[in-house]
């Protein structure tokens, strides 16, 4: 289903074909990002990414070659400009394959994929300097000019799903193939390019627990695309909302607002102190009605505790949250702070100890191991980071997380991702 510019509902269309009328190749590249990146309800800050594979002109030979341009590691597509895109040869790529089917062994967690991190340099067209993501394999084997991979709340939550396939055939049909989580890399990229020569009518690919990637042939094609699967999905969900029983419905009520900051003033310079420990922690907090729909909901212990879903979210996030099982109602601020200690201690040893059962060789160190969100019934939301800026975005994705859930919830059975993940 194709929808006018007027009949989105779910996100925003902002694509003017007269300013991307002035635009070379790449910079359109570059405006469709930017306004993918400008939702985000599309993707959330630094997720996703976007390529097109253009002919340029060889700087050593003079001739017309093929060039894949994918964003490149680190930045955020709303603010992104041609300098955070790397520029690679697409034969070169492409020629990477043979030698990694002839390894010993392959697939994710084996040192073949490991490798062929450090060939994507070797590719570099003309001597660009920004650095290759894990994710470039996956926009290079699709055969298709303009690839977008992003991370939709609601494609997400239908990702998210114990039925995520059978869902995904109901509500895309032939445009979408499922296929179940695997961490991005190499080996991903190759089954990707497989699925295409399977499924040569689809457009794009459902990865379980994780997010979509899409294509076409130009990059408008490429850019409505995303947001007509994004509709189609948030859509579905709408449909089967369950209003008032959303997360099992409500089991304590919002403090108002003045008793709220009371208990706030009093637990805020404890809370921070406490989570301080390792790193100081500035905080951003929420209480708005979506998250404090969650926050007081009958199933809000149960889902915080599965984690989250998109490996996006969890590298703010912590694989959970804590929560507090606090009564507003019937509990004194003092019971308050001693939930929160007895909880941010316990929160650090389940931390730890998840580290050292799922850490292999090649693990980066333990972060600090106090929580990054803790939720409170009739408070809310208290997001934390380094600067605000660290603790916004936590907060943003967090957020994105309660919407995977609400989603999912709505339509199935949410599934978290291992943790080993």
């Amino acid at each position: 289903m194709n929808y006018r510019p007027d009949d989105y509902r779910h996100v925003n269309y902002l694509w003017d074909d007269a300013a991307a009328a002035r635009l070379g190749p790449v910079e359109q590249l570059v405006y469709r990002s930017n306004l993918l990146g400008a939702d985000q309800r599309i993707t959330n800050t630094g997720g996703g990414n976007t390529s097109a594979k253009l002919i340029e002109t060889d700087p050593l030979t003079g001739e017309q070659v093929e060039v894949l341009w994918v964003k490149g590691s680190g930045g955020d597509l709303r603010t992104a400009s041609k300098e955070h895109f790397a520029s690679l040869y697409q034969d070169k790529l492409l020629a990477l394959q043979p030698g990694y089917r002839a390894a010993p062994a392959t697939g994710v967690k084996t040192q073949a994929e490991d490798d062929m991190v450090a060939m994507y340099s070797h590719a570099t067209f003309n001597l660009n300097p920004r650095a290759t993501s894990i994710d470039t394999p996956l926009h290079s084997f699709i055969p298709h000019t303009h690839v977008d991979h992003m991370h939709p709340n609601a494609v997400i939550a239908v990702a998210a799903c114990r039925n995520s396939e059978r869902l995904t055939r109901e509500i895309w049909g032939d445009e979408l193939v499922w296929t179940p989580w695997q961490r991005p890399g190499f080996d991903l990229g190759l089954k990707l390019q497989e699925l295409c020569t399977q499924h040569p009518e689809a457009k794009g690919v459902l990865l379980g627990g994780h997010g979509v990637i899409n294509w076409a042939e130009d990059s408008k094609g490429c850019y409505t695309l995303s947001l007509d699967l994004t509709e189609r999905a948030a859509r579905y969900i709408e449909e089967r909302d369950k209003g008032a029983k959303t997360f099992g419905g409500a089991k304590f009520n919002a403090l108002a607002e003045e008793q709220r900051n009371e208990v706030l003033r009093e637990v805020l310079p404890y809370l921070r102190g406490s989570v301080s420990t390792e790193a100081k922690m500035i905080a951003t907090l929420q209480a708005d009605d979506a998250m404090l729909r969650f926050v007081n909901s009958v199933d809000a212990p149960r889902l915080a505790k599965l984690g989250t879903s998109c490996p996006d979210h969890f590298l703010r996030t912590k694989i959970q949250p804590l929560y507090v099982d606090w009564d507003p109602a019937q509990d004194s601020v003092e019971q308050l702070k001693s939930l929160l200690c007895s909880g941010i201690n316990s929160y650090r040893d389940e931390y730890r100890a998840y580290y050292e059962h799922c850490r292999r060789d090649n693990s980066p160190a333990l972060r600090p191991a106090s929580p990054t969100v803790c939720l409170i019934p009739g408070i809310g939301m208290i997001a934390w980071g380094k600067n605000k800026s660290e603790s916004r975005v936590t907060a943003e994705f967090y957020n994105c997380a309660v919407e995977v859930m609400r989603g999912a919830e709505a339509i199935d059975e949410y599934v978290a991702l291992p943790q080993q993940e």
